[in-house]
């Protein structure tokens, strides 16, 4: 009898040993099963950085490639500073279509990084990034901030054994802290607060003459002047205008050699910037009556004019 119990207890320990071997074997087995789900989601986030880095790397060159430049410039600017960037067939499009590239568009602002805002896996071999080209001026780069935000969204490709930005498409609304006046006649504009928006532009003409010329004062020369108006101006109370004063360089030229004189002032018009057809200038004494607005039209003189070939 007791060996038949002693028999009995022996054969249930056996059968819950191999129980318990077959649930751990059960287990391993399993593991090796999804031996990946771990290491995937690891690849996954690896790689999700790997291509937010690309883009934010891209974004800090863009600065480099001033796409007013000549064609044969604005190509090898490409090559050198996007080319580890953009796959072959991007910046082969880019550098046939300019116009149609991402880069420095105008001297100030000017494209200063990509802030990521939202990294999207499309495939294996492809990822969606969204996000905003921040430009700045020399007030941002010195405070901290941006001018402008533009949105953008890139497609980063797996081609070999490198991700590159494939695709790139500006988004159609600007997020911004100002407004911008742009003059395509002339190639000049300015960055202006938002409370100029809805200003008005008034045209008026510069007027030249010979000095101590012996027959008297008479107008040789002539030239476009053109005032940006604040939308609160009023006959009653005015503001100050942004007035740009516009010569060629011949007539500039004549000007600093004093064959040509303007106004009653001894001293003649301040350049503020040039391109290769035009000066422009501002008038002598534009904010002598110190009206509403002529420090702050200072600083839009000072930092926030571009100007394009």
């Amino acid at each position: 009898m007791r060996k038949m119990c002693l028999f009995t207890l022996v054969s249930i320990l056996c059968v819950a040993l191999a129980g318990c071997s077959n649930d751990n074997n059960k287990a391993h087995a399993n593991e090796h099963l999804h031996p990946t789900d771990n290491s995937d989601a690891a690849s996954v986030a690896d790689e999700e950085k790997t291509v937010q880095s690309i883009v934010q790397d891209f974004g800090k060159t863009l600065q480099m490639v001033s796409l007013l430049a000549p064609d044969e410039i604005v190509s090898s600017s490409m090559e050198e500073n996007y080319g580890d960037f953009v796959s072959p067939a991007l910046l082969a499009h880019w550098q046939k279509n300019p116009q149609q590239a991402l880069g420095r568009k105008v001297s100030s602002p000017w494209p200063d990084r990509i802030e990521v805002l939202s990294v999207e896996q499309l495939s294996k071999e492809m990822y969606r990034v969204r996000g905003e080209i921040v430009e700045i001026t020399s007030v941002e780069q010195a405070n901290g901030g941006g001018a402008a935000r533009q949105n953008v969204t890139f497609e980063v490709k797996k081609l070999g054994d490198r991700w590159l930005i494939d695709t790139a498409a500006l988004g159609d609304d600007t997020t911004s802290d100002s407004i911008s006046y742009e003059n395509a006649d002339y190639g000049f504009g300015f960055t202006l607060p938002k409370s100029w928006k809805d200003y008005t532009v008034v045209t008026d003409k510069w007027e030249g003459v010979i000095p101590k010329d012996p027959d008297g004062e008479q107008v040789v020369e002539t030239g476009p002047m053109i005032s940006i108006r604040h939308p609160e101006w009023t006959e009653e109370t005015p503001r100050q205008d942004i007035p740009i004063m516009i010569f060629t360089s011949e007539q500039w030229n004549s000007l600093q050699q004093e064959a040509l004189h303007i106004g009653a002032a001894p001293i003649g018009p301040g350049e503020l910037g040039r391109n290769s057809k035009y000066v422009f200038a501002l008038p002598v004494r534009y904010n002598y009556a110190f009206l509403t607005g002529f420090e702050e039209v200072e600083a839009i003189l000072k930092d926030h004019m571009t100007i394009r070939e």
